[in-house]
């Protein structure tokens, strides 16, 4: 099982929470200073002390150019994917390979084999598309400035795809599911739906950045933390009704759920939901279940890496839009202005492609066993005497 390699090497809950924010700090810090010095650099001082400074991903474009803005914003991933492993290799001590599979060694036909499919599949889409509305779209191509970018796009999108893998379906899959026989980890749990429940009502509300609302929440969790009476949490420990929750929750299903609506809220400050609106977390959300679904029922994450990588680089080949997240020099052009998400762009690829996409992966790697892998509980190996860890 997938999640259970953790247990191999070492896997105490504070070096998860001490790799969580080691990732967090090469990530989201140290991997935005190209960005942010090749912003500054580019305004100056005088754009500097006029408040020039761009806030959301089409100014920053705008102002580096299609191509240098999404080197340097992939650049950032890159950093945070050696962030990742390094967490790996120095905190757990953990092979890449047991990071990546659970299998003796990574199997890179089961990469390439959904990439092409997804890429086959998710470039008909942009075809059909364009065939049905051509007045949606215009022919983009320059040579040059698409020759950059497929240099770009072929080297870093699959370390951006990669990063995020590693981090959401590798790291925190395996972290969680450990987790989940802590015999604290409930109070974890509710925890992390108050920051989620959180996160969404004040993102709503407030115009915070994402890293705004992280450190906001984050600070808030320790401060309740440190309000949260041990006394009160040691008689909770014993209560019949929190041993109910607890044994609920130490199955695989948990960490699955957390990661899905954790890397759907990633996505919230894409500027795709603020011209489609919120309806599009569903299709955030829904691939973050689909890309777990495939994880967990293939002991890897062979199909989520090559599924997600197929996915952003042809996308960031075929179609921009001034209102996406990925600014590029691309084939196309879509120049609509789409006011919501409708059924073809958020429900179709949740609840009828994907779902075809999992049969075809179910009968061509025999997936057996459904609900034990996704539902089933999650048990220290070797061990015969099951043993919560303290």
């Amino acid at each position: 099982m997938y999640i259970e390699q953790a247990f191999k090497s070492l896997h105490e809950w504070w070096r998860y929470l001490l790799g969580f924010i080691i990732i967090f700090i090469v990530w989201q810090l140290i991997g935005s200073i190209p960005l942010i010095a090749g912003i500054l650099y580019t305004i100056g001082l005088e754009g500097i002390q006029n408040g020039d400074f761009p806030t959301d991903i089409p100014e920053m474009a705008d102002i580096l150019g299609n191509n240098m803005f999404l080197f340097l914003m992939l650049l950032s991933f890159a950093i945070g994917l050696v962030g990742v492993f390094f967490n790996s290799k120095v905190i757990h001590q953990q092979s890449i390979t047991e990071l990546t599979t659970a299998r003796k060694k990574i199997d890179w036909s089961r990469f390439w084999f959904v990439f092409i499919l997804w890429g086959t599949v998710s470039s008909a889409f942009v075809f059909v598309d364009y065939f049905m509305e051509p007045e949606g779209y215009v022919w983009n191509f320059k040579l040059v400035p698409f020759l950059t970018l497929a240099v770009i796009a072929i080297i870093l999108v699959p370390l951006q795809t990669s990063m995020e893998e590693y981090f959401f379906r590798g790291y925190l899959m395996q972290g969680l599911g450990i987790g989940t026989l802590h015999k604290k980890f409930p109070i974890l749990f509710f925890y992390i739906l108050a920051a989620i429940f959180g996160y969404i009502y004040f993102y709503g509300i407030y115009d915070f950045g994402m890293m705004d609302n992280l450190l906001i929440f984050s600070g808030l969790s320790v401060l309740l933390l440190l309000i949260l009476n041990i006394k009160l949490v040691e008689k909770m420990l014993v209560s019949d009704s929190y041993l109910a929750v607890y044994d609920v929750l130490k199955r695989r299903s948990t960490p699955l759920f957390i990661t899905s609506i954790v890397f759907g809220l990633m996505h919230l400050a894409n500027p795709e939901v603020e011209q489609l609106g919120y309806v599009i977390m569903v299709y955030y959300i829904g691939t973050g279940f689909f890309l777990g679904i495939m994880t967990l029922m293939d002991d890897g994450l062979e199909l989520a890496l090559g599924f997600h990588a197929a996915n952003n680089l042809f996308t960031a080949l075929l179609v921009t839009a001034d209102w996406t997240a990925f600014q590029t020099d691309s084939l196309f052009k879509d120049i609509s202005e789409p006011t919501s998400a409708g059924f073809i762009d958020v429900f179709m690829p949740v609840f009828v492609v994907f779902p075809i996409i999992l049969f075809i992966l179910a009968k061509k790697y025999k997936w057996t066993n459904w609900s034990e892998k996704l539902l089933g509980k999650v048990v220290e190996p070797v061990k015969e005497d099951y043993k919560i860890i303290e």
